[in-house]
């Protein structure tokens, strides 16, 4: 079932601090950086804290990338996409509004392909000098583990029905966002 427009709340409810999650290949950093543009805050990817530049995406310590992450979620306002178990609690806790972008996931993983195989490495989110893009590991863990995931991630939200929250199911539902809030979708 496609999500309607009329069903989405107006940007302006979402707050300085939007917090997106969902699977891998779905959208959230592009969304992120063009977000932040229109509401001028940081666009902050969590991936490019958690991972350490210039490498195969090597994880940093997770003590290092929690403390990152707390200093980021501190700040007044921020676009911050993606889902890191670890820190969503505190991000929620300050978030003041919730894009949960969850189309079916074999639409995400021909996304993840076609993005690795035509070499598009500059993009919304990446590893500045990343030594690679493609990877089983995140094609097992978006098809095994964000699924169980999911359940933990509804509770979270759940706790907090005070956020204003938004759910997109679909690409075609991710568009009527984007042309809903008046924010242009990337070529």
């Amino acid at each position: 079932m496609s999500q309607k427009t009329k069903d989405f709340p107006p940007l302006s409810q979402m707050g300085r601090r939007i917090c997106i999650i969902g699977p891998s290949n779905s959208g959230k950093s592009t969304l992120t950086h063009i977000l932040a543009q229109k509401l001028d805050v940081p666009g902050i990817h969590l991936d490019q804290i958690r991972h350490i530049p210039g490498t195969d995406w090597q994880t940093r310590p997770l003590e290092e990338f929690i403390a990152a992450h707390d200093d980021a979620v501190k700040q007044d306002g921020w676009v911050m996409d993606g889902n890191y178990s670890s820190g969503l609690p505190q991000r929620l806790d300050r978030a003041t509004g919730v894009i949960w972008i969850d189309p079916p996931l074999w639409g995400c993983m021909l996304r993840y392909l076609l993005r690795c195989f035509k070499g598009k490495h500059n993009r919304y989110g990446g590893l500045k000098g990343a030594t690679r893009e493609f990877s089983f590991g995140l094609i097992h863990y978006s098809v095994t583990q964000y699924p169980k995931k999911k359940p933990k991630y509804a509770a979270l939200l759940a706790q907090r029905p005070h956020l204003p929250f938004v759910s997109v199911k679909s690409m075609k539902a991710l568009n009527a966002l984007y042309d809903q809030w008046g924010i242009k979708r990337p070529l």
